[in-house]
């Protein structure tokens, strides 16, 4: 029994070269490249957080400009295009008689 036992245990064991330890990961909040941001916020940080922060809101503002002048550009298109649609259907209704109105069928 005490064979099988030991035999069990040894085979529910990971290799050693698969196991990680946690004392080799140690991670802490606020050290430099993590991310974290600071403990007072924003408003505590100096001109060069303040002067980044100021870039990247200045860097959201010209890509949603770039954004809504794409999205304006393609309404026009579309626009012009509904114009043209138009255009083309009065023109097929002209030539057809008019609106609702079928070649041969007489006025009352």
């Amino acid at each position: 029994m005490t064979m099988l036992r030991t035999s069990v245990i040894k085979a529910s064991r990971l290799p050693a070269t698969t196991r990680s330890f946690s004392s080799s990961l140690r991670v802490f909040a606020g050290e430099t490249g993590s991310g974290a941001s600071r403990p007072g916020g924003s408003r505590s940080g100096d001109a060069f957080t303040k002067r980044e922060t100021a870039a990247e809101e200045m860097y959201i503002k010209q890509e949603e400009r770039a954004r809504l002048l794409a999205i304006r550009h393609k309404l026009q298109q579309q626009q012009q295009h509904i114009e043209e649609l138009t255009k083309h259907i009065d023109e097929v209704t002209k030539q057809e008689g008019g609106q609702g109105e079928h070649p041969g069928e007489s006025k009352p």
